[in-house]
């Protein structure tokens, strides 16, 4: 049987200025470990630390643009663009001018999982 996702959950994101995450499908809203789906709204400025995740990370822009540093450069994704970075790759996210974009992450993010850089 379907289950509707009547609101999402809002979760505490990592970097500065702060950016709002409503994740809609993940451990924290529907309880589900083998994907998380969320609405990221992130200011212009906004940047977080490295990471080298223990999941696959897929970004749909729907506005403004989404820097995604990496072991071979950097990557700017303009709006109506996506990105996939594979578990076990270094990135670190950015949003220079600000950005609303969906990211899912299979299985699905956790704190632990995300092996953040040491700050």
């Amino acid at each position: 049987m379907p289950t509707l996702i009547a609101t999402a959950s809002r979760i505490n994101a990592a970097g500065t200025p702060p950016k709002l995450i409503d994740e809609y499908f993940g451990h924290v809203n529907s309880g589900h470990e083998s994907v998380s789906i969320a609405r990221m709204r992130s200011p212009a400025g906004w940047c977080e630390p490295g990471q080298t995740p223990k999941f696959s990370e897929f970004s749909i822009v729907l506005s403004g643009v989404l820097r995604v540093e990496h072991s071979g450069g950097v990557l700017d994704v303009p709006a109506g663009q996506a990105v996939a970075a594979d578990a076990g790759e270094w990135v670190r996210y950015s949003t220079p001018e600000g950005a609303d974009y969906i990211a899912v992450c299979l299985p699905a993010f956790s704190l632990a999982a995300a092996r953040r850089d040491s700050v």
